[in-house]
C-alpha cells in the first residue's frame, strides 16, 4: 500500500461514519449524518451561533461548517437566521425538530465515545492521541513542505 496513504484514511473515515451513520438508519434518522453532532452539540450547548463561530469551536474551517450548516438546514435540523448586527451574516438555530432528537442523539454520542475507548484498547496509541498528535505534527511543518523537501527541486515550483 505504499503511496496509498489518502486513499486508506479516507477508507477508515467512511467506515467509522458509515458505521455510526447505520445507527441513524436503524433509529428512523436516515437523514442525519455523523457529521451533524459536534455542530448540534456545540449549538445545545453555547446557543445559536454564527457560522464562523461554530466553525471555531469545532475546529474546522469556514468552509467546512458552512457546508455542514447547509446540509443541517436542508434536512430541516437548523435554521439560519440574519445576525442580529450584520445581515450578511448567518446565526444558526437549531429546529424544534432537532431538539425532539436530542436524547437520541445525545445516547448515539455516548455510545460511540464509548466504543472509541474500546478501540483504543486495541491500538497500541489511543486514536485521539495519535490524530492530536499527526495534527500538531502538521502544523509544525505542513505535509506540502515535508513532500517538496524530500523531492528536493524536482517538485518546486
Amino acid at each position: 500500500m505504499d503511496g496509498a496513504i489518502g486513499i486508506r484514511l479516507r477508507h477508515l473515515l467512511d467506515q467509522l461514519d458509515g458505521d455510526v451513520a447505520k445507527i441513524y438508519r436503524a433509529l428512523d434518522l436516515a437523514d442525519y449524518r455523523p457529521r451533524f453532532s459536534p455542530i448540534v452539540r456545540t449549538l445545545v450547548a453555547q446557543g445559536p451561533l454564527s457560522v464562523r463561530a461554530l466553525a471555531d469551536a469545532v475546529g474546522v474551517t469556514h468552509s467546512a461548517a458552512s457546508q455542514t450548516v447547509a446540509q443541517l438546514t436542508r434536512a430541516g435540523f437548523a435554521t439560519q437566521e440574519p445576525g442580529p448586527t450584520d445581515a450578511r451574516q448567518r446565526v444558526v438555530h437549531l429546529t424544534d425538530r432537532t431538539r425532539s432528537l436530542l436524547p437520541l442523539i445525545e445516547a448515539e454520542w455516548a455510545a460511540t465515545t464509548a466504543a472509541i475507548t474500546t478501540l483504543d484498547k486495541e491500538l497500541p496509541v489511543p486514536l485521539e492521541t495519535f490524530l492530536t498528535e499527526l495534527q500538531t505534527a502538521l502544523t509544525r511543518r505542513s505535509f506540502h513542505a515535508r513532500i517538496t523537501d524530500e523531492a528536493g527541486e524536482q517538485l518546486r515550483g
